[in-house]
C-alpha cells in the first residue's frame, strides 16, 4: 500500500497545487482528444502520444505506455473514450510500481538502525541539490531522527556556505573543511562523528559538475570506499537530485551521473514551476530507478516522500 491514504488533507493539497501546472498543461487535454468520439482509435492514441511527449515523459516510455493501451484496446475489443483516463491512470501507475526499491528506506520515519543509515546526494549545481539537503534534514529531524550533514561539495565555496546556511536554519550538525578540502576526508569525518555520538541519518553532499564524467566516477567512488571503511555498507543511498522543470536535460543529467555511480533513489525538484511533471514518469522508466522524493514547494515542508498513487491520482484530479 502506498502512502496516498496516510496523507492528511494539507498533503493532498499541497501536491495538487504543486502538480497543477501539469495537470493543466498537459492532462486535462485529455478531454480535448475524445471530444465527439465514442472509441479509443488510432486517432486518439495519436493525439494521446503527442501529449505525454510534450510532457517529457519521454518518446521511448510514451510508446511503451501507447502499446500497453493498444493491447488492451485489442484485447477488449472495444474501449470507451469514457474509459481512457482510468486506463491510462493504471498503465502509468504500472510502469512507476515497476521500479519500487524494497531495499531503500521509504519516506521520513524509518526505524532506528545498530549503524547510521548513509546518504550520499549527487546532482549538477543549480537543480536545488543543497534545498533538497536542507528539507530532508529538516522532515527526518521532525520524525524524530539525529541528522548529520557532511559538506563534501568542497569545489565551489558557495555550495559549503550554503549548506552550512541550512544547517543553522534546521538546527542540525553539519561537519566542514572548506572549499578545496579532500571531499573523502570530509565524508570520513562526518561518518565517524555520526558513529561516536550515536546518529541515525548522515547525508553527505558530493560536487555537481560533470565537465570530466572520469574525475567525477573517481571522486565519487573514494567517497564510498572511505565511507564503507567506518560504517560498513556505506552509502545506502545514493540520492541523485533533478530539476523537474528542464525536461530533457533531467534525462541526460540522469544518464551521466547513473553511468559514473551507483544511483538508486531519485530527487525530483521543482515540480511546482513546470507543466513538465511526467519527467517523473519517464526518468523513472528509463532508468529503472525508483523516486523517493518530489520538491513541489519552497517551504521546508514542500518535499514529500513520493507516492506513486498520490501522485497519479493528482495528475487526474476532476476540478
Amino acid at each position: 500500500m502506498g502512502l496516498f491514504s496516510f496523507f492528511n488533507k494539507k498533503q493532498k493539497d499541497n501536491l495538487n497545487k504543486g502538480l497543477e501546472k501539469t495537470r493543466e498543461g498537459v492532462f486535462s487535454k485529455l478531454s480535448k482528444i475524445v471530444a465527439g468520439k465514442s472509441k479509443v482509435d488510432d486517432e486518439v492514441l495519436d493525439n494521446l502520444e503527442e501529449i505525454l511527449i510534450s510532457s517529457d515523459v519521454g518518446v521511448d516510455t510514451t510508446i511503451r505506455i501507447i502499446e500497453r493501451i493498444e493491447a488492451r484496446v485489442a484485447r477488449d475489443k472495444y474501449v470507451g473514450t469514457n474509459e481512457l483516463n482510468r486506463i491510462l491512470k493504471e498503465e502509468i501507475s504500472m510502469l512507476l510500481e515497476e521500479h519500487h526499491n524494497d531495499a531503500l528506506v521509504e519516506g521520513f520515519d524509518f526505524p532506528k538502525r545498530e549503524n547510521p543509515y548513509v546518504i550520499m546526494v549527487v546532482g549538477v549545481n543549480g537543480v536545488g541539490k543543497t534545498t533538497t539537503i536542507g528539507k530532508l534534514a529538516h522532515q527526518l529531524k521532525q520524525h524524530g531522527k539525529k541528522v548529520i550533514l557532511g559538506a563534501a561539495d568542497t569545489f565551489r565555496a558557495a555550495a559549503v556556505d550554503q549548506l552550512t546556511i541550512w544547517a543553522e536554519r534546521v538546527d542540525v550538525p553539519i561537519v566542514s573543511q572548506g572549499m578545496g578540502a579532500d571531499p573523502a576526508s570530509v565524508a570520513f569525518d562526518t561518518c565517524k562523528s555520526a558513529v561516536a555520538n550515536d546518529f541515525d541519518v548522515v547525508i553527505i553532499d558530493t560536487a555537481g559538475r560533470l565537465h570530466n564524467k572520469v574525475n567525477l566516477m573517481n571522486e565519487l567512488s573514494k567517497i564510498k570506499r572511505v565511507m564503507d571503511k567506518v560504517i560498513q555498507g556505506a552509502p545506502h543511498e545514493i540520492l541523485l537530485v533533478l530539476d523537474g522543470s528542464t525536461g530533457q536535460n533531467a534525462f541526460e543529467q540522469a544518464k551521466q551521473f547513473t553511468a559514473a555511480t551507483a544511483v538508486n533513489a531519485l530527487a525530483i525538484t521543482k515540480l511546482d514551476g513546470t507543466a513538465r511533471g511526467g519527467v517523473v514518469i519517464g526518468i523513472s522508466d528509463q532508468f529503472k530507478i525508483p523516486v523517493k522524493y518530489i520538491g513541489i514547494g519552497e517551504k521546508k515542508e514542500d518535499l514529500q516522500p513520493f507516492d506513486k498513487e498520490a501522485y497519479v491520482e493528482s495528475l487526474f484530479e476532476q476540478e
